[in-house]
């Protein structure tokens, strides 16, 4: 076991915890209580799951209703970050274009059984890194055309169509999205060690076994990514993703 689960852990989570708080409230960013309320929020939502996941893996009903909402969450997530009005349920697009392809295809070749033990954390790391791209590309897109919309009415008034001139000045922006997961990519065994990789070595698992399935997380991560960046662009271009 990595961490043993005792009261010193708990009170350690506790004094991190409180020390992002601080640290963000004396550089005045704005968002202690955020840090707060989402450290609470995963020790709850994992306590929850940590209950529900032995029940879940053994049955394939609750395995599909537990991975939608997995989707819903993330797509409501996703959206709301993006953008506070009804358009953010289009955020359901390049999250699900990004991972449903992805785990389909595995699923047919059989390289991920289909079984909650392995499908759920495949799935939830594919979803999490198609939120994390949803959100910064598209807004990075949206807060990029709000600063220079002026360059965008210059470039329709050169003849240009309403979503090409979007996308020349959304688009360098919106890529900065795919920058986190290259980077993570570019460095991993050199800088850091993911948790996948850790976690198969912990549970019994060659180096080179534990390697495999890091570079196909990491892999799988790019791909799902660039469609999730490509289509929040696409959908900020076209008008159907924007703020009022």
């Amino acid at each position: 076991m990595l961490f043993p689960v005792t009261p010193t852990l708990g009170l350690v989570l506790a004094v991190l915890l409180v020390f992002a708080a601080a640290i963000a409230a004396w550089a005045s960013l704005g968002r202690s209580r955020e840090i707060v309320f989402a450290g609470l929020r995963a020790a709850v939502q994992l306590a929850a799951v940590s209950l529900l996941i032995g029940w879940v893996v053994h049955s394939l009903g609750p395995l599909l209703g537990f991975l939608a909402v997995m989707f819903a969450v993330a797509v409501r997530t996703a959206g709301r970050r993006v953008t506070p009005n009804r358009t953010w349920w289009w955020a359901a697009l390049p999250i699900g274009a990004g991972v449903v392809p992805v785990v389909v295809a595995l699923l047919l070749t059989g390289l991920l059984p289909l079984r909650g033990i392995a499908l759920i954390p495949v799935a939830g790391i594919l979803i999490g890194g198609a939120l994390t791209a949803t959100v910064l590309g598209g807004r990075r897109a949206l807060d990029e055309l709000g600063t220079r919309w002026g360059e965008v009415e210059a470039g329709m008034a050169l003849g240009l169509l309403d979503r090409d001139a979007r996308l020349e000045i959304a688009r360098p922006a919106a890529a900065d999205a795919l920058l986190p997961g290259l980077d993570q990519t570019r460095t991993v065994g050199l800088v850091t060690l993911p948790g996948a990789f850790v976690g198969m070595l912990l549970g019994g698992a060659s180096p080179v076994e534990a390697g495999a399935v890091q570079l196909f997380v990491l892999v799988a991560l790019m791909a799902v990514q660039v469609v999730a960046v490509a289509l929040v662009l696409e959908l900020v271009a076209r008008g159907l993703l924007h703020r009022n």
